[in-house]
């Protein structure tokens, strides 16, 4: 794992996290968003430790693990719908249309997650972003897996819209070639 991490993002900034298989990428990810607890030491969102302000920290993030995470009876719209109530975003069928068409999606909102391809599946996870742009947290791992290029190259701009909107986000991915946009604010931890 990793120890002596000490490190504070500001709103408006991208932080990458990266290293090889095993190095604790997913599980730095799960400590910020208070999946697991840190052996020692505390994570804070906005100078409080996450633990003590439990229920307003995750209505102010947004967690999208490696996994799509979707229910294979329920339809890419149903899905949506799903995920957007736990997190507490309210939305109602045009909003999730208009989300999955931002990700390539129109015409497939009745579409069954287990007739999905993939990166049609990822593509579902990821319509909770456009859902989610006054969450000021994001956390992403492994977004770009299954992408093609022109939803990877929606995602980039979606996720430098999100820190021009004053975010954070904290992802991990393999994708050393991807191309950020110019001037976009981030940092890299190497793990």
């Amino acid at each position: 794992m990793f120890s002596g991490l000490n490190l504070a993002v500001r709103g408006g900034w991208l932080l990458r996290v990266s290293g090889p298989n095993g190095a604790g990428k997913t599980s730095l990810l799960r400590l910020v968003c208070g999946l697991l607890r840190p052996e020692r030491g505390e994570v804070l969102w906005q100078g409080m430790g996450i633990g003590r302000q439990r229920e307003e920290f995750h209505r102010q993030l947004v967690y999208i693990g490696h996994a799509a995470a979707l229910k294979d009876d329920l339809s890419a719209s149903e899905n949506l719908h799903l995920a957007a109530r736990l997190s507490g975003i309210c939305t109602n069928e045009r909003d999730a249309a208009a989300a999955l068409g931002a990700v390539g999606l129109q015409g497939r909102e009745r579409t069954l997650a287990r007739n999905l391809s993939q990166g049609q599946r990822r593509r579902v996870a990821l319509a909770r972003l456009v859902l989610a742009t006054q969450a000021p947290l994001w956390v992403l791992d492994e977004p770009f897996n299954a992408l093609d290029a022109t939803a990877a190259a929606w995602l980039l701009q979606c996720i430098a819209a999100q820190v021009q909107r004053g975010g954070v986000v904290l992802l991990t991915s393999h994708e050393a070639a991807l191309a950020w946009p110019e001037g976009l604010p981030q940092m890299e931890l190497a793990l």
